[in-house]
């Protein structure tokens, strides 16, 4: 079991900047690929970015590439997700979770953390 627990949402104005992060324990995350999502309240939960076990490749949605970026320290167990100029569109919870591989659809994903809400207000 891989238990994930998501930290460093908040409230921020727009156009300020947010790094998340994702802490595991429990069986080694060094294996698995690492996804980020989130999720608005009536909606299907939404990829945002996936990086390699070995951190070597990563995806973006194409809403996000250009602000947003994934990386991680197995070292640490830890992934992050950093977020630039946010705006109030990107309010939602937002879930780290593990894949076996790389995948845009949230059930490959085998664990899920519990989420951090981030808002942004215009």
């Amino acid at each position: 079991q891989v238990q994930l627990v998501e930290s460093g949402g908040g409230l921020v104005q727009a156009g300020g900047s947010l790094r998340l992060s994702c802490a595991a324990s429990g069986r080694t995350i060094s294996t698995y690929g690492m996804g980020w999502f989130r999720q608005t309240p009536g909606k299907e939960r939404e990829f945002v970015a996936h990086i390699s076990w070995s951190g070597g490749r990563t995806y973006y949605a194409d809403s996000v590439k250009d602000r947003v970026s994934i990386s991680r320290d197995n070292a640490k167990s830890t992934v992050y997700l950093q977020i630039n100029s946010l705006n109030p569109a990107n309010t939602a919870v937002y879930y780290c979770a593990a894949a076996p591989w790389a995948d845009m659809k949230p059930y490959t994903y085998n664990y899920w953390g519990q989420g951090t809400q981030v808002t942004v207000s215009s």
